[in-house]
């Protein structure tokens, strides 16, 4: 059997190997390094509006294809789901991550005063249109498609779609190791590497922890209305869970967390229809380690998270997220425009949500369709006798 070494292996490889030669390398080595984490970054940059378009507008536009009150019902409760892990989330790592964090974070991850070093060349690459202009557009066009059913637009972005997940599949995804092990070699160069790697290891535990909690909150609610046993759902559902820490994509999870709900007594159309809808546009656990990861690389350069400013951010990654590709990944790079516009990160900040948000991408996809079953069964209750 071939054996294959798979993303999360890679970027933790990056990571020890960046912390190792950084440490010991001269200037001009590690100013290679940081020159290609410049250039990937601003194509990074280029690409995140195209991110946008291409995942929001389809669909958004698929989602006006349905059965009228059952996809409504099933949208609201993703979408609720959704926003209540991320706010959970924050309250969570808000209570927990300051008094780890205390006296551990840097003035700024990319201060030249940390002697992080320079590169040699500063490649620009311009986006075509801003993120706020990317998500107006994608959300009046995938309307736009919606209403109208326009199916050469909808074929066209389609075709858009498949182009830009075979981009972040091909170029962006085997080069985020790479890109990692830069900014590691950099940030150890410059003498910042241990505070990083701290937060890393506190961050990965809480979100596990939160990952599970916010499950019981699911199945506990979905076992109130249906009146069962929570423990029995969920149990239930568990080959779902460990079939998603292999695969890493919900998709190809699909099959699986169907049969599983099935067998948690759902109604069989209910769960047809709602599993691979919740499959697209669920994504609790994901929503939890973005909103999580962000509030500790804010933490580290020294600022103070506000709700006032991640709220709004919460509430758009429910929708920012929808249709994120079935590559390990998607949704960090979908929320990558979100981070930098709604939150103010830098190149340096956006690339260590990555590293975080990778090391535990198996999970949060886990949390996800795990979670498709409670809400199934919570669909299954409200439109249950009902006409939909």
């Amino acid at each position: 059997m071939k054996f294959k070494f798979g993303l999360l292996p890679r970027i933790i490889v990056a990571i020890v190997l960046g912390v190792l030669i950084g440490s010991i390398a001269t200037e001009n080595i590690v100013r290679i390094f940081a020159t290609f984490t410049s250039i990937f970054g601003n194509f990074l940059n280029f690409v995140v509006p195209l991110i946008i378009l291409g995942f929001i507008a389809p669909g958004i536009a698929k989602l006006g294809k349905g059965s009228g009150k059952l996809l409504g019902i099933s949208t609201l409760v993703a979408y609720s789901s959704t926003v209540i892990a991320g706010v959970f989330a924050f309250v969570a790592a808000m209570f927990i991550l300051p008094g780890f964090m205390e006296g551990r974070a840097l003035t700024s991850l990319d201060d030249p005063e940390h002697a992080l070093a320079q590169t040699f060349i500063d490649l620009e690459m311009a986006p075509l249109f801003g993120v706020m202009s990317a998500l107006i557009l994608a959300f009046l066009l995938g309307i736009g498609m919606a209403s109208t059913g326009s199916k050469t637009m909808i074929a066209f972005f389609d075709e858009f779609q498949a182009i830009i997940e075979k981009t972040i599949s091909v170029i962006i995804i085997p080069l985020l190791p790479f890109y990692i092990f830069g900014i590691f070699a950099n940030m150890a160069y410059g003498g910042a590497v241990m505070e990083i790697l701290s937060l890393f290891g506190i961050v990965f535990v809480l979100i596990i922890i939160l990952h599970w909690l916010m499950l019981l909150l699911q199945y506990s609610t979905a076992g109130t209305l249906k009146k069962k046993n929570p423990f029995v759902l969920l149990k239930t559902m568990m080959p779902a869970y460990f079939t998603a820490l292999g695969t890493q994509s919900s998709a190809a999870t699909i099959p699986v967390t169907l049969r599983q709900t099935r067998k948690t007594g759902a109604d069989e159309r209910i769960a047809d229809f709602s599993v691979p809808l919740f499959a697209t546009i669920h994504l609790s656990g994901s929503t939890i380690t973005l909103v999580s990861c962000a509030i500790g690389v804010v933490l580290l350069t020294g600022q103070s998270p506000d709700f006032g400013s991640f709220f709004p951010f919460i509430l758009m990654l429910g929708i920012t997220m929808i249709a994120a590709p079935g590559v390990p990944g998607g949704a960090v790079m979908a929320a990558i425009g979100l981070l930098q516009s709604m939150l103010g990160f830098d190149e340096t900040m956006v690339a260590l949500m990555i590293a975080l948000y990778m090391a535990q991408d198996s999970f949060g996809t886990a949390a996800n369709v795990t979670g498709d079953g409670a809400l199934a069964n919570i669909v299954d209750r409200f439109t249950s006798g009902r006409k939909v």
